[in-house]
């Protein structure tokens, strides 16, 4: 299946993409990352418009096709966006879920924005205000919606790998 994730930087969508992808055994699919090798290789520089989320659809779908579960994280801040990963789905035959990740504590959202640390070399992290300003268009259709404000992330305990 596919689990598409989404929702506004700072609000939790990388730690719970990676503590779901360890628990169910899935591929982590990062926007962030594929963005910034675009960057690294010298073909553009941030933003780099459609070209991540063109490769993260054309990857889940890849994926998908060899039986993997697959987790799309980015902003998705778009409905081409969210239509272009159901497509995806689609297009491998699969279910697909779309969570959207919020925090609706506005304090807490922005302590987080301004404290957090940059885990993918050079990345550009936006501000506070820049996050404000954001074009982010309201969901149209039904998702799942995750509200991490006053959360811990739970601890992901992962079986030890099999000897054999």
């Amino acid at each position: 299946m596919l689990i598409v994730i989404g929702g506004l930087p700072g609000t939790g969508k990388t730690t719970l993409a990676r503590l779901l992808a360890a628990r169910i055994d899935a591929v982590h699919l990062r926007i962030d990352t594929i963005e910034q090798a675009i960057v690294r290789s010298g073909l553009a520089q941030h933003p780099v418009g459609p070209a991540g989320y063109v490769i993260g659809y054309a990857l889940a779908e890849e994926h998908l096709r060899q039986g993997l579960t697959v987790i799309a994280e980015s902003v998705n801040p778009l409905a081409v966006t969210r239509d272009s990963w159901q497509s995806a789905g689609t297009q491998a035959a699969v279910p697909v879920v779309e969570v959207e990740v919020i925090c609706s504590d506005p304090d807490e959202h922005r302590d987080r924005v301004t404290t957090r640390s940059i885990d993918i070399p050079d990345l550009p992290l936006p501000d506070w205000q820049q996050i404000l300003n954001r074009n982010y268009e309201a969901w149209n259709r039904e998702h799942i919606v995750i509200d991490t404000a006053g959360q811990d992330p739970p601890t992901v305990t992962r079986p030890a790998p099999s000897p054999c």
